[in-house]
């Protein structure tokens, strides 16, 4: 079992390392875009931020990686949400975790999800309130601020809305909910975005509805029938199916629709 759990890592890992699709958008993007140092207790988050291009100052979106950290994908989107008109700000939370200090890029690609498993719940939170402090205080920021996460990054986007009440929105891709008590802390809206094809995530979603019901708190899940696990990256690749496509391309639409309602 434990063999092809390696075995399944290592094919993961293998075809998230070709993202040349992903590079290339990124390379012909008019968008400014930044490694930035976010530095807090003692800690340095290397952080992706784009801004869009817009007279007026904007809301700032944090984005938080899958299990398998900052990928070129995670810089694509992080691009695609500054043309929506949004200040992207993307913190590396593996940031000095790999050896000699390194990141996501630093760490022999199988290991990035043993890696991320180990991290502390207290350093993510302080981590994500570090790079959302930042973009607030970015002169181009509107004081409007927004989380989304996928995979890992998903349920990580959920827990952060138990931690964070400043937000005016979260945005959960297939992840799974927080504690039940931790619900009652949460003050923006959760809005949902999950796969048809993933009963393991899917599974939480009647409880996490009655939980966030119980505590009052607005959840609105949506399931893309026909697709998988990790739609918005493998929607995006070129040999992804046609299923993960139409999920990805009515998922985007909902985010940016439920981004502007928020912004108002």
């Amino acid at each position: 079992m434990m063999r092809r759990v390696a075995l399944l890592a290592a094919l993961a890992a293998s075809s998230l390392a070709a993202q040349d699709w992903a590079i290339a958008k990124l390379a012909k993007s008019p968008r400014h875009q930044e490694w930035v140092t976010v530095k807090h207790d003692g800690r340095s988050v290397e952080t992706f931020v784009v801004y869009p291009e817009s007279a007026a100052k904007t809301p700032v979106v944090v984005i938080i990686h899958e299990i398998f950290g900052m990928t070129d994908w995670v810089q694509d989107l992080a691009d695609q949400v500054a043309e929506a008109g949004y200040i992207a700000v993307a913190p590396d939370l593996l940031s000095g975790m790999a050896p000699n200090g390194g990141r996501t890029k630093d760490f022999a690609p199988n290991s990035v999800m043993e890696a991320i498993g180990h991290l502390s719940p207290d350093q993510i939170t302080a981590d994500l309130n570090a790079v959302a402090d930042y973009g607030l205080k970015l002169a181009a920021a509107n004081g409007k601020l927004f989380v989304a996460g996928f995979c890992w990054g998903g349920g990580q986007t959920f827990r952060f809305s138990t931690n964070r009440s400043d937000l005016k929105g979260a945005f959960v891709f297939y992840g799974p909910p927080p504690a039940a008590d931790a619900m009652a802390r949460i003050q923006a809206p959760v809005y949902g975005f999950y796969a048809g094809n993933d009963a393991r995530i899917d599974a939480t979603l009647p409880t996490a509805k009655d939980q966030m019901a119980a505590a009052k708190k607005q959840y609105d899940p949506v399931v893309y029938d026909g697709a998988g696990h990790g739609f918005m990256r493998a929607g995006e690749d070129p040999a992804g199916n046609e299923a993960n496509q139409k999920a990805r391309a009515d998922a985007w639409v909902r985010w940016k629709q439920l981004l502007k309602e928020r912004s108002q």
